[in-house]
């Protein structure tokens, strides 16, 4: 008998000792003592006790049971990961030359083509350094002409004197002072011909800064952002400032996914990826895996790699900096004969074990334990499994077949046996 019944039978002797319902007395109704009210009050006292015994002294755990069917269908292991649509391909527009913005051809979402004018910087000032490159090249040039006709007069000189040196005309010191000059003329004129090409060079120069006023687009694409205002003035004598951000082709973008340390053993190149955002929840996007990058990305000690997943956006759709919601699909098998992961790792009570280890392929075949419920007992199934999704486990062998209901967790609740003492299992 259980603690609360034994409690109950003390409760009842010590009553019976109360009214002395042991002690024979005169039969009187309302007395005490009478036996007739000796028989009352004993007769609810055992009542009390058996329904006190009924209810809580007999009490007792019942066991129900949480139960899944056998089912056909997709098996899928993946691996989820965060990630930011961007474009292939985003161009940083910058200026080489510093000066105020004059004049603004594109804004944002512009198309434009590779070799567009998208912006104009004040190119008064790199004129004018054209124009006086310009000058000294001219300068350059006319000087050389007057050397050259230094050297002509020098080389005559020169001949000149050596004929009379022959006549005795002359005294030697003579010949080797007009040697001397031709020779400095032939060199001026050296001289000058690399002061033509200096020039040249200056003035090519100022024309590429010049050049570098007109912005111009290098890519095809369209205009992602613009940073800069007519009236701004831009400085390049530290960094280049950006001006545009030109995306080539939104119509092919990608997504950067940061995928962790644990699951990119399994990444690679070619495999399937599906991946939602939030602007449209209930649509799913396709892509593939194009690069696992080898580059680690450590954030507050936890690593993650960069995989790029190529994605056709040809209703443009996505825009560049969208959250994606990746899945990224290790393996897959459609239309097969399945199981709940919760039924392979359900054991009775008093049962030790359910399946054996697993292999460290995760594809390997394994031996399973599973518990099918038919009428109010169990019966253990011994099954081959395969695939694993977290979810389901792909059914390779066994007796099972779809619809087949199996046990995957146990419902204990406190209630009393029924009067015939039989247990009610709840489905």
């Amino acid at each position: 008998m259980k603690p609360a019944g034994r409690a109950f039978v003390w409760i009842f002797v010590g009553y019976w000792n109360r009214f002395g319902l042991g002690t024979y007395h005169k039969p009187h109704l309302m007395n005490s003592r009478s036996p007739k009210f000796r028989w009352i009050v004993a007769g609810a006292l055992l009542l009390t006790v058996f329904l006190a015994y009924r209810y809580f002294g007999g009490a007792r755990d019942a066991v129900g049971y949480i139960t899944a069917e056998v089912t056909r269908g997709p098996v899928i292991r993946a691996v989820t990961a965060t990630g930011t649509v961007n474009p292939e391909v985003t161009v940083q527009v910058g200026t080489y030359v510093s000066g105020p913005i004059v004049a603004i051809y594109a804004d944002f979402n512009s198309p434009v083509k590779a070799g567009q004018l998208i912006a104009k910087i004040d190119s008064r000032p790199f004129e004018i350094r054209v124009a006086g490159a310009r000058a000294a090249l001219a300068n350059a040039k006319a000087q050389l002409l007057k050397t050259q006709a230094v050297l002509l007069y020098q080389k005559s000189t020169h001949e000149r004197t050596a004929a009379l040196l022959k006549e005795n005309a002359v005294s030697l010191d003579a010949v080797d002072s007009a040697r001397s000059a031709y020779d400095q003329a032939v060199a001026q004129v050296e001289l000058d011909k690399a002061a033509i090409q200096q020039a040249g060079a200056n003035l090519k120069d100022a024309q590429v800064q010049l050049g570098y006023t007109s912005i111009v687009s290098p890519v095809d694409g369209t205009v992602v952002s613009r940073n800069v205002d007519v009236g701004q003035t831009v400085a390049a004598s530290f960094q280049t400032p950006t001006l545009f951000l030109i995306a080539r082709d939104l119509a092919q973008m990608q997504v950067d996914a940061n995928v962790s340390e644990a699951d990119i053993g399994e990444v690679h190149d070619g495999l399937r990826a599906s991946f939602t955002v939030d602007a449209y929840p209930d649509r799913e996007f396709a892509g593939t895996v194009r690069q696992v990058r080898n580059a680690p990305i450590t954030v507050q000690n936890v690593v993650t790699y960069d995989v790029v997943i190529a994605v056709p956006n040809p209703q443009m759709l996505l825009k560049p900096g969208m959250t994606a919601n990746v899945t990224l699909v290790l393996a897959r098998r459609d239309n097969v004969l399945r199981v709940p992961i919760e039924a392979l790792r359900f054991s009775p009570s008093g049962f030790a074990g359910t399946r054996h280890a697993r292999a460290d392929n995760k594809d390997a075949h394994v031996d399973s334990r599973v518990w099918v419920q038919s009428g109010g007992s169990l019966e253990p199934v011994v099954v081959k499994t395969g695939l694993e999704d977290g979810r389901w486990a792909e059914l390779l062998d066994g007796a099972l077949k779809p619809g087949d209901v199996l046990v995957t967790g146990e419902v204990r609740a406190l209630t009393a046996p029924p009067l015939g003492g039989a247990m009610r299992i709840p489905r």
